[in-house]
């Protein structure tokens, strides 16, 4: 049973100066959250609660999954220099 997304809406202006080739294959990276959300090579960040990232590239993909109720919150999306701060 796939989860379902919830994107906070600072994700889509986190979106806008990245290349458009990457906002492809991170748009899909969000996608597959929904059908595995610990793909292979998603780490949990430390400290962070059922906080996870998964990354694209140069860019990361913060987000939160909720087992309880079968929904992954995407939190942020940016550079590996920028996103953790």
């Amino acid at each position: 049973m796939p989860y379902s997304l919830a994107i906070k809406a600072s994700v889509l202006k986190d979106l806008q100066p990245i290349p458009k080739d990457l906002r492809g294959k991170i748009a899909v990276a969000i996608l597959e959250l929904s059908i595995e959300p610990h793909p292979v090579g998603s780490k949990k960040l430390g400290g962070a609660g059922n906080a996870y990232r998964v990354r694209v590239g140069d860019y990361r993909v913060l987000y939160e999954i909720s087992d309880a109720e079968r929904v992954v919150r995407v939190m942020a999306v940016g550079h590996r220099r920028d996103v953790y701060r």
